[in-house]
C-alpha cells in the first residue's frame, strides 16, 4: 500500500525523495527490517498469549535427551512468521504482481493447513493431528493453483535465448533483430549445463506440431509434487531448536539473489540466464520472509521459547517450493535443499528398510537409530546445538554451490 501512495505523491506532486520507493531494492532493504521489528518485537507478545491460552507443545517421548523439558513450549509460532512476513509485504511490495499475489495465496493456504494441524493437537488432544491424505490433499490444491497460473496466466513470461542476443544485439548497436521475445513457456534451468534450459514440453514432442498445447499436462504434475516433497520436507526437519527456520533462512536468501536477478534484464542478461519479467517484485516478499524466518530464531534457537508447529513448517516448505518454481530453478531444489532431502530421505529408507527386514526375516530392523536424520545424531549423543549448528553449515555450503550454478556449467 506504501508503494502505491509513494507513487502517486511522486508522478502527482512530485514530492522529493519519494521516487526512491520504486527501487525494488530500498523496498527490500525495508521489508527487512520491518520485518525483524515485527518477528522480534510482536513476536514475544505473540509467545506470552499462546502461552496464557495453553498452547503447548505435547512432547511424545522418544528417549531423547531434553526432550521432557520441551513439553509445554508454546507452539504455533508460525503465526509469528506469517504475520511478520505479509504486513511488510501488503505494505511494500506490488501488491498486482502476479508472482506476489502467488506468494501470498501460498502462505495463507499452507499456514491454513498447518494451523488445522496444530489445533487438533492441542485442542482435540489428537497427537498424529490432521490425516496425513487431508495434508496431501491441501498440498496438491495448492499445486494446482501454483501450477494453473503460472501455466496460464498472461503475466508470467520468460525471455528466450533469442531475447538474449537481441539485447546483446541492442547494447553493441547491432540491428541484427528489432526486440527482445517474450513469450509463455514451461521453460526451467538445469544447472550445470551449458545449454540449460529445458522445456518439460519437449516430454510431449511425439504428440506432433501442437505438442506445447498440452505441456499442462506435465507442468501441473511436477508443480504439485515439487510442493508436496518441500513442504513435506521442511516439516521434518522441524524436529529440534533453530534447525527448520535457520536452514530455511539461508534458501530462503540464495532464492532472493535468483529471483533478483532473473528480474533485472542487465543482470540477467550478464550471467547468461532466463529472464522472468515482474519477477524480481518476489525480492520483497523474500526479504520480509527472510527477515521473519531470523526473527523467529531469536525465540526458536535452544532452548526454544517457542515451537513454530506445522503451521510455520508447512507455511515454509510451501513458500521456498513455490519461490524456486517461480524462478525456474526447481531442479536445484535437491542442492539448495539439501537438508530437507536428507531428512525426507532418512525418513523413506528408514520405513522401507524396516518393513522389508520384517518380512523377509520376522524382525525389521534399522538403517539409522532414529528417523528423521536429526533425531539420529541425537541418539548418537550429539547435543541439540551441535547437529543444528553443523546443519547449518551443511546448509551455507549447498546454498553457495547453487549460486555457483549462475555461472559454472
Amino acid at each position: 500500500m506504501l508503494y502505491y501512495l509513494f507513487e502517486f505523491l511522486d508522478k502527482k506532486w512530485d514530492v522529493p525523495g519519494t521516487g526512491v520507493f520504486q527501487y525494488i531494492t530500498f523496498r527490500s532493504g525495508l521489508a527487512v527490517i520491518l520485518s525483524l521489528f515485527i518477528s522480534t518485537v510482536f513476536g514475544k507478545k505473540i509467545i506470552n498469549f499462546l502461552r496464557r491460552q495453553q498452547i503447548g507443545e505435547t512432547v511424545r517421548e522418544l528417549g531423547l535427551e531434553g526432550q521432557s523439558q520441551k513439553a509445554g513450549t508454546p507452539t504455533m509460532g508460525g503465526l509469528i512468521i506469517i504475520i511478520a512476513t505479509l504486513i511488510p509485504v501488503i505494505l511494500l511490495a506490488k501488491l498486482d504482481n502476479i508472482y506476489v499475489m502467488l506468494l501470498i495465496v501460498t502462505t495463507l493456504w499452507m499456514g491454513t493447513i498447518g494451523f488445522i494441524d496444530d489445533y487438533i493437537k492441542i485442542f482435540k488432544k489428537d497427537k498424529e493431528g490432521l490425516k496425513g491424505r487431508f495434508k496431501v490433499v491441501g498440498q496438491i490444491g495448492l499445486g494446482l493453483i501454483v501450477g494453473y497460473i503460472l501455466y496460464f496466466h498472461p503475466s508470467v513470461t520468460v525471455r528466450t535465448d533469442t531475447g538474449r542476443v537481441n539485447i546483446y544485439a541492442e547494447q553493441t548497436q547491432n540491428t541484427i533483430s528489432p526486440s527482445p521475445v517474450e513469450e509463455k513457456s514451461t521453460a526451467t534451468t538445469i544447472p550445470f549445463f551449458k545449454n540449460n534450459e529445458f522445456d518439460y514440453a519437449e516430454i510431449l514432442s511425439f504428440l506432433g506440431d501442437n505438442y506445447k498445447d498440452y505441456a499442462w499436462l506435465i507442468f501441473i504434475p511436477i508443480v504439485i509434487f515439487i510442493i508436496t516433497a518441500v513442504s513435506n520436507g521442511a516439516n521434518l526437519t522441524d524436529g529440534i531448536d533453530g534447525l527448520a527456520a535457520g536452514t530455511s533462512a539461508i534458501a530462503v536468501l540464495t532464492l532472493g539473489i535468483f529471483a533478483f536477478v532473473s528480474g533485472n534484464i542487465i543482470f540477467s542478461n550478464y550471467l547468461n540466464i532466463m529472464y522472468i519479467p515482474n519477477s524480481g517484485e518476489m525480492t520483497v516478499y523474500i526479504a520480509a520472509f527472510a527477515g521473519a524466518l531470523v526473527g523467529f530464531l531469536w525465540y526458536n534457537t535452544y532452548p526454544a521459547s517457542v515451537f513454530m508447529g506445522d503451521t510455520g513448517s508447512l507455511t515454509i516448505g510451501g513458500i521456498i517450493a513455490v519461490l524456486a518454481i517461480a524462478v525456474r530453478k526447481e531442479l536445484l531444489i535437491p542442492i539448495l535443499c539439501g537438508v530437507f532431502l536428507a531428512e525426507n530421505l532418512s525418513v523413506v529408507l528408514q520405513v522401507t528398510y524396516f518393513k522389508y527386514t520384517k518380512k523377509r526375516t520376522g524382525e525389521g530392523k534399522r538403517i539409522f537409530l532414529m528417523a528423521p536424520l536429526h533425531h539420529h545424531y541425537q541418539k548418537k549423543g550429539y547435543h541439540e546445538s551441535k547437529i543444528v549448528a553443523r546443519f547449518w553449515i551443511v546448509a551455507i555450503v549447498l546454498s553457495i554451490f547453487s549460486l555457483v550454478s549462475l555461472k559454472l556449467r
